[in-house]
């Protein structure tokens, strides 16, 4: 079955083939068919196909993705070009220019460049119903995202898990490899970010491992 278009149609064979991800793929039709579902069904695999198996280097869980009309595209924190910056990648954003000095693009929040970089934004449940957060977490999305995080978990060089959050936290039990790094705060919604979010440095920290490791380090430039 290819699904994603690159080598993650291998390295997931055994994982698109069984049951449990054929009743949730069963269940999410079901709810594009009768419901206003994000991101559009066509992006739902985007953060996969756009970074590879081989190239991914860092993993940025999120939870589910933007509830909002025209929002989400399938990345974790990014939103389409046009759509207002949420408040959780404004702080994002802030706290990149506080560790690295870059300044944020203005008015885009599209973040495909960082996936290109080798960034897999990956979000945990991979559709949501309008308006409704969280409403797609029973459909079984984290049988299939927390075997993604298993097979990084796998890979023979190193890779930087970015956990943001007391839910991204919790998938760090799956990162058991002593090669891989687990940069981890509190989220950066406006609710907690003054919490330990500002000031965690999750940009430097990535680059000084890549760099440690002999890796070419993320261009977090947008």
């Amino acid at each position: 079955m290819e699904l994603f278009h690159n080598d993650w149609d291998q390295v997931l064979e055994e994982v698109t083939s069984s049951k449990e991800f054929y009743n949730t793929m069963v269940l999410a039709k079901k709810e594009y068919e009768t419901k206003t579902v994000f991101p559009p069904r066509e992006n739902i695999f985007e953060a996969l196909k756009l970074t590879s198996y081989e190239n991914t280097r860092v993993v940025i869980v999120g939870q589910d993705p933007y509830h909002g009309t025209g929002e989400a595209h399938g990345l974790s924190f990014s939103v389409k070009p046009g759509v207002r910056v949420p408040p959780s990648l404004q702080n994002i954003y802030k706290e990149m220019y506080d560790d690295l000095g870059i300044r944020e693009p203005a008015n885009c929040g599209y973040l495909t460049k960082w996936a290109k970089e080798g960034v897999l934004m990956l979000n945990a449940i991979l559709t949501v119903e309008k308006d409704k957060a969280g409403s797609h977490s029973a459909l079984g999305w984290e049988f299939f995202t927390d075997s993604v995080i298993k097979k990084l978990n796998e890979k023979e060089t190193p890779v930087v898990f970015i956990l943001w959050g007391s839910f991204a936290r919790s998938k760090k039990f799956y990162v058991t490899n002593p090669i891989h790094y687990i940069v981890e705060s509190p989220h950066p919604s406006p609710f907690s970010a003054r919490n330990g979010f500002f000031g965690s440095k999750p940009f430097s920290k990535t680059n000084n491992f890549l760099t440690e490791k002999g890796l070419k380090p993320i261009d977090w430039q947008l």
